[in-house]
């Protein structure tokens, strides 16, 4: 059984998995995103969207000699989710504030999934 902070984090992902799979363009809107000028954004959504999904699931229920590689491949996710908000700041595909927003929560995630690797 995971511990309670595998549990958080992997519930965080589930959250924003399952939202960005059902709701795409709320969840867009709700990252600071135009999916209505940009319709094919719900379909990258559902993508990263199953993306979380499934790194939550083999995170929850993996044996524990396992979940170290699941909560890497989450960590792996998350910078290079932190990059690719630097390269939309950069390329102006999104603002300031949404690509630290965006950012914001990658490094967090990424923070975390690093002390979850740390404390193992």
């Amino acid at each position: 059984m995971p511990g309670p902070s595998v549990q958080s984090l992997a519930g965080l992902r589930l959250a924003v998995g399952v939202g960005a799979w059902v709701a795409p363009g709320l969840t867009g809107r709700l990252f600071g995103l135009d999916p209505a000028g940009n319709p094919q954004s719900l379909y990258m959504a559902r993508l990263f969207g199953i993306r979380d999904v499934a790194l939550a699931i083999g995170a929850l229920t993996a044996p524990a000699d396992a979940r170290r590689r699941w909560l890497q491949l989450g960590l792996l996710s998350d910078v290079a989710d932190v990059g690719a908000a630097a390269l939309a700041k950069r390329d102006g595909s999104v603002s300031t504030p949404v690509a630290l927003m965006l950012g914001g929560v990658a490094v967090g995630a990424a923070a975390t999934g690093a002390a979850l690797l740390a404390a193992e």
